[in-house]
Order: structure tokens, then sequence, then C-alpha cells
């Protein structure tokens, strides 16, 4: 495969050009891998998120009011440094504080965590979620939950981003995404690993006409591989797998999310949308806002994920619903 770039140490700099050629209202700071808000609201808690390349439109197309403050980027599947991180956050500090949105995978939380650390030491103050909505298996160590930070981690940005905007305090905002995190499960599958820019060899090995569900965005393989049989299959299985982490009840309100990891038609994707919204309807759900696209991809992988949010506070509805400039939502 041929991917449409040119050197490859220059890929994440000369992306990150590219976007902000259509986006004046955002910012580069100093040719680091960091994109803020040209104009911040100075009385509103600033909000900040990042990871490593390869998931885009996340995390630079959050950037926005009403959502992310600032974004940092790393390497193809690699976060940022903590200096980097600590750069981010002393650039949108105005006093009130910095929320800090944090995947989870152990190479982001030791980088997020050490410039935490520095950020409280030279007095500002920090709070942060830790976002673990996967509910995948890892079949090599004993079916245990993987707990990743996937697309639902864009939901955090969203609802508290909008908290945020509306004048909640750090404290608030703590409380809201503690409460909000534990109501968000995701899971998802692919017909077709992720192929980093240029390789030779794709990330897993799947052969055509096979599904693996329980995907990561960093190419890991999901926990079971079998045979394609239809959209309505697919969705079966994952409407299954959330119902065992929900064990939802008859009524119970939700908030949808189905996310095109990458190469996914539009036409697909509308097709596992109508069946997965089919199923919901069929367990008796309600679901009050359903949204579908590109949100959190792995380079250009073939599949899908589904997030689930229940409703546990009506507020966290309104708050996604509020308007936000964030180019990507």
């Amino acid at each position: 495969m041929v991917a449409i770039i040119n050197q490859a140490h220059h890929v994440i700099s000369q992306y990150i050009d590219g976007f902000l050629l259509t986006h004046p209202e955002l910012e580069r700071l100093d040719q680091e891998p960091i994109i803020a808000l040209r104009e911040q609201e100075k009385t509103c808690v600033p909000l900040i998120s990042g990871g490593g390349a390869g998931h885009e439109p996340m995390h630079l197309g959050f950037v926005g009011q009403g959502m992310l403050t600032a974004a940092v980027y790393g390497e193809v599947f690699i976060p940022p440094t903590a200096n980097q991180i600590l750069r981010a956050i002393r650039h949108v500090n105005k006093g009130s504080g910095v929320f800090v949105i944090v995947k989870n995978f152990e190479a982001d939380l030791l980088a997020f965590q050490t410039a935490i650390h520095q950020a409280r030491q030279e007095g500002i103050p920090i709070k942060y979620i830790v976002s673990h909505d996967d509910i995948s298996v890892d079949t090599k160590k004993n079916f245990q939950k993987r707990h990743r930070g996937l697309a639902g981690t864009i939901l955090l940005h969203k609802i508290v981003g909008a908290a945020a905007q509306s004048g909640l305090s750090l404290d608030d905002l703590e409380q809201l995404a503690l409460a909000l995190s534990t109501e968000i499960a995701t899971i998802g599958f692919a017909r077709k690993s992720a192929r980093f820019p240029q390789a030779a060899h794709p990330l897993f090995e799947l052969e055509e006409g096979q599904i693996s569900y329980g995907i990561g965005i960093h190419g890991e393989e999901g926990y079971r591989t079998v045979p394609f049989e239809s959209s309505e299959q697919l969705a079966n299985e994952i409407v299954n797998k959330l119902k065992l982490r929900f064990r939802w009840q008859e009524g119970e309100e939700f908030i949808l999310l189905v996310n095109n990891l990458g190469t996914i038609s539009e036409l697909e994707q509308g097709v596992f949308l109508n069946d997965i919204c089919q199923l919901l309807d069929l367990e008796g759900l309600r679901l009050s806002f359903i949204k579908a696209g590109r949100f959190a991809t792995s380079l250009d992988m073939a599949g899908l994920s589904v997030t689930l949010c229940r409703v546990k506070d009506p507020v966290w509805l309104a708050y996604l619903q509020e308007k936000t400039t964030a180019p990507a939502w």
C-alpha cells in the first residue's frame, strides 16, 4: 500500500500545518506539537488532552470553544513527552487551574502524570480523569478487561468541555468527570488491521472475510476472530457485550456514539448504525443522542466501535447538546 506522505519523520508536523491552514481559530505553540485556541475564555477552566498520532481527528480536531482548550500530539501511537504536556498546561493556565483528560495506556499515563506532578510543584492547580471505556478482554491475561481509553474519551471531551464553558469550577469538573467516566463503555470490531504508513505488513494478521472483535486503536488484535456473516450479526455481538457491561433495564436512557476506525465506507457505517439502533430499541432502551462518524481512528483500520453512555444525570445530555466550535464534532 502506498501512503501519500513525504519523509516519514515529517508526517506529524506537516499534517498539523495542513490542518491549521483550514482552521485559523487554532494556533500551534512554537512549532511544538501543541495546538491551542487562539482566543481562550479566561474565566473558564481550560481542558487539555492528547496522545499519539494515528487517531485523527482525535485529539487535534476536538480543540474548540466548548471542548478542549489545547491538544498535545505525539508520534504515531506514541504519546507526547511530559515536557510537551507541561508546556501546554503552562500555556492554557490563567489562574483557575487546568483539567486534563488522559487515555488509559501505560505510556500515556506515565507522560501525563509526570507533567501533572511537575505542574503542581509549580503551583498550578490540576485535576484529571483517566478515560477507561474499553470493555474488551485480553485472552492472554485470563480474560481481564482491558480498560483502554477509546472513542468514549470524546464524550468526556464534549460533556466536560461544555461544563467548563458554563463556568463549573475545577473541583466540580472533577466530580462530573468521575461520575461520567464510569457510565461510558466502548467495544468494536475490524475486518482489516491498521498498517503504519509505508509498512510492509499490518499490525496483526486478519484473513479476508474474517472479523476480529474487541480490537484496540493501537493495532491490538481482539478477543475473538470469526468469519463475517452480516452487519446484523456484528451488531448483535456488540449489543450482547454492552448488555453484560451495563445490565440495563427497559426504559433506561443512553447516548450512542458509533465511531469509524478508519476506512469503513459511509454506506456500511449507516447500515451498521441502523442495525445497532434496531437491536437497542428491541432491548427497550431510549437513545436520547445518536452520533456516527470518524472520531477516534486507528490509521487505515477497517472497523467500527460502539460507545454507550448511560444518562445518570440529565445535565450530561444538556452539555452534550451545547454548541462547540471544535471542527471534528
